[in-house]
């Protein structure tokens, strides 16, 4: 997949790397241009020196040159000087008769420098063109190019150093920039990695940078349309939940009445029976269907809210339990004290009725089922326990998803333990799930915090 960072880092570091080697080029050639002009005029100096000491006589050219002043023309600690002067047919008048031959500057008393070869090594060459009398005289001086080689090596370790520490230097600078350019893409992507998987609200636009904008409006454009279709999904399923409820009722009422009526006859009290089976569980899947619509979070409001006495709670739904439970023999017990938390009475109804009828389906015949409430300062702690099979570590987080099961053994429509999770989270309550007593079963645990505004 292609990276913008890698994108931008190379859009970016290789123009200015490319500018870099220019620019050292550049210095290059203005550091060095100057130290050549230097050397060659210093050796332009060497040849001016020459003309003063040049005498027509009158056949031939003479120079007043001694011993010692050739010998201080000649120094140089690093380099070789030769020097040269000719007359116009090209005859050495002084100086080293194995001097290459020198090019004729374009104009008098204007130096001629140039590159050249003498005695196998490589000289920087300096030509004269001047007039002793009414003759026109050549003069050359050369050196060979240890100095210069020297000072030219320095230069360049110099570019090359700076070079290196502006290549480090821009590479940090342009990952650094690129980094901080990325921030607020990266804070965006964070910030919607934190939205609950529930949460369809759109995406705050503030302190956003405009480039975003666009990207931010179009994902809540996005969200805003999620949003409208999953409320008229919810809105169907609770409208057939609701629209199904009066029918069933009618139906499981004229089957109790067809049971009583005919409960001498063997094979209509039987159709009878298994047809009110098939209702109760009609029935049950449509209040459940129901209650998962009420709980959904993405459209739960709290204004709904208010103080709960969670013990009454279980209290009214105790009929309906026992009777489920006697048909397993189940020993159900109640450990309620005063509770009172801040919640939707309907929403906390279902939570308890869809534990409590989880813990008795799971439970083996003759098994035991324990609720209890308990008010801890401002915390108030439902717990069910049952005496079931238990629920592996591995298992613990697929149980809250909806339509699973533990085992195809036991009846049920897999959303009891859903409606259940999204009801905490409207409740901003904690879900805990630990062994039973001796290591049997398992035991819910939900933790209401009470805000401390709360009028309780």
């Amino acid at each position: 997949m292609t990276s913008i960072r890698l994108s931008l880092f190379v859009w970016l570091i290789v123009p200015l790397l490319a500018i870099n080697c220019m620019g050292a080029g550049l210095t290059y050639w203005l550091a060095w241009t100057p130290t050549q002009i230097a050397f060659d005029q210093s050796l332009a100096d060497a040849a001016w020196a020459l003309i003063p000491q040049l005498r027509l006589t009158t056949n031939h050219f003479e120079i007043e040159l001694s011993h010692q002043a050739e010998q201080v023309l000649r120094v140089d600690h690093f380099d070789s000087i030769y020097f040269v002067v000719r007359d116009n047919a090209g005859k050495t008048i002084t100086g080293d008769k194995d001097f290459p031959s020198l090019l004729v500057p374009g104009a008098f008393n204007e130096p001629l420098a140039y590159d050249g070869t003498m005695r196998g090594e490589p000289i920087r060459i300096i030509a004269l063109k001047t007039m002793v009398g009414a003759n026109e005289v050549l003069i050359g001086a050369a050196e060979t190019l240890k100095k210069r080689r020297d000072i030219r090596w320095e230069i360049i370790r110099a570019l090359l150093f700076m070079e290196l520490a502006l290549v480090i230097l821009s590479v940090a600078v342009v990952r650094f920039a690129v980094t901080r350019g990325l921030f607020p893409l990266l804070k965006m992507r964070d910030d919607l990695n934190a939205i609950n998987h529930n949460d369809l609200s759109p995406v705050a636009q503030q302190h956003l940078p405009v480039e975003l904008l666009p990207l931010v409006n179009a994902i809540n454009d996005l969200l805003s349309r999620i949003h409208i279709s999953a409320k008229s999904q919810q809105d169907f399923l609770a409208n057939v939940a609701h629209q199904l409820r009066t029918p069933l009722a009618g139906i499981k009422t004229q089957l109790e009445w067809i049971q009583h009526r005919y409960a001498n006859e063997a094979d209509t009290a039987r159709s009878a029976g298994l047809m009110m089976s098939s209702i109760e569980r009609m029935v049950r899947q449509t209040n459940q269907l129901l209650a998962l619509a009420r709980a959904e979070p993405s459209r739960f409001e709290k204004k709904h809210f208010e103080v709960i006495r969670l013990d009454k709670l279980v209290e009214e739904s105790i009929h309906q339990f026992v009777r489920e439970a006697d048909q397993k023999e189940i020993d159900l017990g109640f450990d309620l004290h005063s509770t009172k938390v801040m919640g939707d009475r309907f929403l906390l109804r279902d939570l308890i009725d869809n534990l409590v009828d989880n813990a008795i389906r799971y439970s083996p015949r003759c098994g035991t089922v324990t609720v209890s409430c308990t008010q801890q300062d401002k915390t108030g702690v439902l717990s069910i326990e049952d005496s079931g099979p238990g629920i592996p570590l591995s298992e613990q987080e697929k149980i809250f998803s909806r339509f699973y099961r533990l085992n195809d053994n036991t009846t049920g429509s897999g959303l009891g333990l859903a409606i259940v999770r999204d009801i905490a989270e409207d409740h901003e309550a904690e879900i805990i799930l630990r062994p039973g007593t001796g290591g049997k079963g398992t035991i819910f645990t939900v933790k209401f915090s009470v805000p401390s505004n709360a009028p309780i």
